[in-house]
């Protein structure tokens, strides 16, 4: 599964974008479950965020979903963090 998230916003507004092939990895299970969660928590469009919060956008293979601070989940929450630190 090709996971890909960019977290864009912020105060300084700088894009940030990791990707990552969860194929061979040993956490492959839990970003999987995470990454299946996740598309299934999406809304029927953009979340509203709030002036200078973050905005995401997580692509799992062909599946786009969007979402903002401050209503994430502990799910979008650390499937965003560990792309973030892991992905290239």
């Amino acid at each position: 599964m090709r996971i890909r998230v960019t977290r864009s916003g912020g105060f300084a507004g700088f894009p940030v974008t990791a990707e990552l092939e969860t194929t061979g990895r040993p956490d492959a299970a839990e970003l999987e479950r995470l990454a299946t969660a996740v598309l299934a928590q999406a809304g029927p469009g953009p979340a509203a965020g709030v002036p200078d919060g973050y905005r995401y956008s997580v692509t799992v293979d062909d599946r786009t979903v969007e979402f903002a601070d401050p209503k994430i989940t502990e799910e979008q929450e650390e499937l965003v963090e560990r792309v973030l630190r892991d992905g290239a």
